[in-house]
């Protein structure tokens, strides 16, 4: 089986919402048929309603109010990038739920809750490579 994630699907509330945030981050977006594709290096994120997510997946929609057990992180080159970017989120109305900080490894990163409550972190770690294309490449 291929080492791989290809979609990452965010249920929101609202998708025109949750486009608008992603954009006042500097994504580009676009729209078909109610669904929201962003190209995320060599996988996609997906912004789709929560209660179609759930219907699709055969599961009841428990509501956006706890902690879903997952957390997205975004990689960047350095420590002034992670503070660029979440400025840019707290501009769109991210939450900041942890301010950029230095880590346990060595390196600095910082966590946002999205308008709908799902979990960011932004990293700047030394330790880990990323090639001209973004992709990141583990140390071991």
């Amino acid at each position: 089986m291929d080492q791989r994630v290809s979609l990452i699907t965010l249920g929101v509330a609202d998708v025109g919402v949750a486009r608008r945030f992603y954009e006042a981050l500097g994504w580009e977006c676009k729209e078909v048929e109610d669904t929201v594709f962003v190209q995320a290096g060599g996988s996609a994120v997906v912004l789709w309603g929560r209660e179609k997510l759930a219907a699709d997946a055969g599961v009841e929609d428990a509501g956006a109010g706890g902690f879903g057990g997952i957390a997205l992180a975004q990689n960047v080159r350095s420590r002034e990038e992670v503070d660029e970017v979440l400025a840019a989120a707290a501009a769109a109305g991210a939450r900041i739920t942890k301010p950029a900080a230095e880590t346990f490894y060595g390196g600095y990163a910082a966590y946002f809750a999205d308008l709908d409550g799902h979990l960011w972190e932004i990293a700047h770690n030394p330790g880990f490579t990323l090639t001209d294309d973004g992709a990141l490449i583990l140390p071991f």
